[in-house]
């Protein structure tokens, strides 16, 4: 029997042998004993043609990008600027899902639907990513039964646009909302969202800026008294949204030539939305014969009027333009609207005049918390969003001209050594750092050279060094180094991090 195995070994092998000297295309395994499979499995591993590597190229996708650690710095002041001033106004923080249920983004945004990036069924459920943090605001207040709430948000949303990379505008962006959600007496709420704004716009020293004000009952009165037919007021309305990036000529050209507006109609339109000024404006709407007419533009131009004393104790009238020609795209806006635009934006740093268009904008949204509610309860609401992605384009560029560095890291305190075998020694000293909430560094070498871990802390800005060698051993010290100045002083080990303290509290 074991010369029999033997010989069916020897038999398999010989098989084997054979197959793999011809050609691949007379490959032919005959079934040897019960080792057939074994031998189809390496040859057809063998002799399978080696895929080639798609050619592809390495990017991210249109309209997204990544951000360096130096831009992430960049951005981080950014956000913590404006999110300060929201909590200095007293909101709550509130997050919600990146998607959302399809019906629910569409409730009150037909003119986005295409907008919108749906995402592919799994389980049931019809899903978009959010294209704002209004509407899932909204849902939130109707799902939990809400009626008062001041809060802010900050988080990604989508839109499947074209991107305009070079003016700040991407697919993929960062939204910072601030709401008021509440049955308040009129326009308290509006001004101290217009207040909110300034305070961003003023501490992000961006230049100087203008809000424009507008009320979409008066933008809805004067279509109504235009001739605008009821049925196209959105859709006009999306088309108006776009005079801050397209002129009056191009606009009317889509009213007429791509929804059927009547040519007389847009000309009427365009003798408004050319008005832009302040109380004296509002004053001679109220008597424009045809606004006049419109009890709906009567109410807005009252609400505003009221607005502007309210901005005006709050001292900042001379920054608000009540514009004819806003009209905020989105359906779901009910009463005053208003959009932040840079007058000359970084004309301080001496930069090229960049157009990005706005920068910040909002309104109010009365009615959108009823569509989520089963009872069509309603809670008004009134709130702003910052344009981040926009801001920080500017401020980058800015940076860039005044050539100004940053620094990625927040380090305090390096820990270094002239001499070997000072590993254990070094991690002693950082880890005592770290618990006291010193934020500290060390090179990660068991013998590093001490002109490397110096030059080190030059690169990365890092203030203070902590020097631990033979002779500091010995008596129980350690140096104390000022990267900026290069001045050395002699600490004792016990007091290392009280000194510390005390120099960068000096800092």
């Amino acid at each position: 029997m074991p010369q029999l195995g033997l010989l069916c070994r020897k038999a398999w092998a010989a098989a084997l042998l054979s197959q793999l000297v011809r050609p691949p295309h007379a490959v032919s395994i005959r079934t040897v004993g019960g080792h057939s499979q074994i031998a189809e499995a390496v040859l057809t591993s063998q002799l399978k043609p080696r895929e080639e590597k798609p050619n592809f190229v390495i990017k991210v996708p249109k309209g997204t990008r990544d951000l360096s650690p130096q831009q992430m710095v960049v951005r981080e002041k950014i956000l913590d600027t404006v999110v300060s001033c929201f909590k200095r106004h007293g909101a709550k923080g509130l997050d919600t899902p990146a998607f959302e249920l399809k019906d629910m983004l569409t409730e009150k945004s037909e003119e986005n639907f295409g907008l919108m990036y749906d995402l592919k069924d799994q389980g049931g459920e019809l899903l978009s990513l959010r294209y704002d943090l209004t509407v899932p605001f909204a849902r939130y207040l109707a799902m939990n039964k809400l009626k008062k709430m001041k809060r802010y948000q900050v988080g990604k949303v989508w839109r499947r646009e074209s991107p305009a990379i070079v003016q700040g505008r991407y697919r993929e962006f960062c939204q910072c909302d601030f709401d008021i959600a509440g049955q308040f007496d009129p326009m308290i709420p509006d001004a101290e969202c217009l207040k909110i704004i300034c305070e961003i716009l003023s501490g992000l020293q961006l230049g100087d800026f203008l809000i424009k004000v507008n009320d979409r009952r008066i933008v809805d009165g004067m279509f109504a008294v235009c001739g605008v037919p009821e049925s196209k007021f959105r859709t006009i309305c999306a088309s108006m949204d776009k005079l801050d990036k397209m002129s009056w000529k191009d606009v009317r050209h889509e009213m007429v030539v791509k929804k059927g507006l009547a040519p007389e109609v847009a000309d009427r339109i365009g003798d408004y939305v050319q008005c832009h000024g302040g109380i004296s404006l509002l004053e001679e709407m109220f008597q424009d014969p045809r606004l006049s007419q419109s009890k709906q533009a009567l109410e807005g131009l009252r609400d505003l009027k009221l607005l502007f004393e309210y901005l005006t104790l709050f001292g900042i009238a001379e920054k608000i333009s009540f514009d004819l020609s806003l009209a905020r795209g989105l359906d779901y806006y009910t009463g005053v609207i208003y959009e932040a635009v840079l007058l000359k934006p970084a004309a301080q740093a001496g930069v090229e005049s960049l157009n990005v268009g706005s920068v910040a904008a909002g309104g109010r949204y009365d009615d959108l918390v009823a569509t989520f509610d089963p009872k069509g309860y309603k809670v008004p609401c009134v709130g702003l969003s910052i344009g981040v992605e926009r801001i920080f384009y500017i401020v980058e560029q800015k940076m860039k001209t005044l050539g100004e560095k940053v620094r990625t890291s927040e380090t305090q305190v390096f820990v270094a050594t002239p001499q070997k075998n000072f590993l254990r020694e070094r991690l002693k000293i950082i880890a005592e750092l770290w618990d006291a909430g010193i934020k500290a560094e060390m090179l990660y070498k068991e013998n590093p050279k001490l002109l490397t871990q110096l030059h080190y802390c030059e690169d990365m800005g890092i203030p203070l060094v902590v020097i631990i060698g033979e002779q500091e051993q010995k008596e129980g010290t350690l140096k104390l180094r000022s990267v900026a100045s290069r001045e050395e002083v002699a600490i004792k080990r016990e007091n290392l991090v009280a000194e510390i303290q005390k120099q960068l509290s000096l800092s």
